[in-house]
């Protein structure tokens, strides 16, 4: 009896302390097994070898931004934000859109709620309130700006610049309407189109440079303004037979004509402010029109100052929308996977061979060997490839073609930052960190770049970081240079 009794204490007793052990661990006064409780959390890992940290969020990310030494996690309808050095949850709260403005060093995150207008602009790291906007309809948002629009009515509204985390505007507009969407955050604008691939989200490189010049479409009509200044420099209207885009600093208008059971193409490049013709060039395809009717129902592709479009030998070819040169024309065969201001991704007619150009250069910087249906992006730290047949994950510096990080996995490349990326699959997130991250300095690839002033411009000292820019001479940054909190 003595020694069944003495049982029955010991099992008496290791109940009450797992007890006690649950109680501390659940109200967060003590837990004594941090690591084995995140190990039973964690989901299968994203990446061989394993991401700095992984944690599960509520729902299916919508969108994720590196913003500064947060991540920001939009939901369906809420928003997260989470350490970038360790994935610890820092703020949550309701939103229905979410839109991230600013740089490394000045980020901000525009929310607001469905249908109604308004929206907080709060801090990324604490999620505290830094300004309130009650009647705001639509945010764009950029590296070194962010625009609202307020109407009074249909026909009377008023655009206003901001510096992202700036209390008082930088300039005022008014506007002959705008056209918003359900959601308020970054309504559409009359610009170029990114290339994609399936497994890096769209959005993964974070906010761009506001452009110099803003097309905004308004009952058929388009107002352009210079984001410098806030000065409406012109108004203009498509023709039965054209598309008008905004590229470049300028206004150009795609022309196609239905014949010969085929589409002839003319670009017209003017200058908003004075309409005088700048360049023309007839015979090339910029993929805006789908079938023999030649109805352009879709933006041409490219980056902020240039655009992808196919010659009349079926080559395809990057154009500057400043002054028409042609800054790259591929191989027969060669398809482009990415391209930005300053570099491009092309894979070779075999389809089993990825260059690495920077343009006005014929010859491919770097070249390596890609999955005929592998994927390509370029954002303004990495050039990040998606590859098959395994599935792997390939960061890399757009200019050498160094290897960045080298993952084995199957996850979405979700966010690019300076310093590292985000991956996921599901609910499951996650940070890789670039090689030799925190070992240079974050800063301009080529120093002695064009000074620059204001919105539109991505070189000025503080604009918190800019994106790639060739053909104008804006700065870029030393991939893997950056701090990753």
């Amino acid at each position: 009896m003595a020694r069944g009794s003495g049982r029955l204490h010991v099992k008496g007793f290791l109940a009450f302390a797992l007890i006690v052990v649950i109680v501390l661990a659940a109200t967060n006064v003590w837990n004594p097994f941090p690591n084995l409780w995140s190990w039973v959390n964690r989901s299968q890992p994203l990446s061989e070898p394993d991401v700095v940290w992984q944690q599960r969020v509520g729902g299916s990310p919508k969108s994720v931004t590196i913003a500064g030494d947060t991540v920001i996690v939009q939901q369906r309808t809420s928003v997260e934000a989470r350490s970038l050095s360790t994935g610890v949850r820092l703020w949550e709260r309701k939103a229905d859109w979410v839109a991230v403005a600013g740089g490394d060093r000045d980020a901000v995150v525009a929310v607001g709620k469905l249908l109604v207008k308004g929206y907080d602009l709060v801090d990324p790291a604490s999620g505290a309130v830094r300004r309130h906007d009650g009647d705001a309809i639509g945010v764009w948002s950029y590296r070194n700006a962010l625009l609202d629009v307020h109407c009074d009515d249909a026909k009377d509204c008023t655009l206003t610049a901001w510096e992202p985390r700036g209390a008082k505007p930088l300039w005022t507009t008014f506007l002959e309407g705008v056209k918003v969407g359900w959601l308020a955050d970054n309504p559409e604008t009359l610009g170029t189109r990114r290339l994609a691939t399936e497994q890096v989200d769209p959005g993964a490189a974070g906010p761009e440079q506001m452009p110099s010049l803003l097309g905004l479409p308004v009952d058929g009509r388009v107002q352009i303004v210079d984001t410098a200044t806030g000065r409406m420099v012109q108004e203009s209207e498509p023709g039965e037979n054209d598309k008008l885009v905004v590229a470049g600093g300028r206004l150009l208008r795609i022309g196609a004509r239905s014949a010969d059971g085929t589409c002839y193409f003319t670009v017209v490049a003017r200058d908003p402010v004075t309409g005088q013709e700048v360049w023309r060039r007839a015979g090339v395809n910029l993929r805006t029109a789908d079938g023999a009717g030649c109805a352009q129902r879709q933006g041409p592709q490219g980056g902020r100052n240039v655009l992808v479009g196919v010659g009349p030998d079926g080559r395809e070819a990057i154009l500057d929308g400043y002054d028409g040169r042609l800054l790259w024309v591929g191989k027969e065969g060669e398809k482009l996977l990415a391209v930005d201001d300053r570099y491009t991704l092309a894979r070779s007619a075999d389809k089993r061979t990825l260059g690495g150009y920077e343009l006005t250069a014929s010859a491919a910087r770097w070249t390596r060997p890609i999955d005929p249906k592998g994927g390509a992006a370029l954002t303004p730290y990495a050039a990040v490839i998606v590859d098959h047949r395994p599935d792997r994950i390939v960061a890399l510096d757009p200019r050498t073609g160094r290897e960045l990080a080298t993952l084995r996995s199957s996850a979405k490349v979700l966010a690019v930052g300076p310093a590292g990326m985000v991956i996921g699959d599901g609910r499951d997130i996650g940070y890789v960190r670039f090689a030799g991250a925190g070992s240079a300095p974050a800063g301009p690839d080529r120093p002695g770049a064009g000074p620059g002033s204001g919105p539109g411009r991505g070189d000025e000292p503080g604009s918190g970081g800019p994106t790639c820019a060739g053909p104008k001479d804006e700065v870029c940054p030393a991939p893997g240079g950056g701090k990753d909190g």
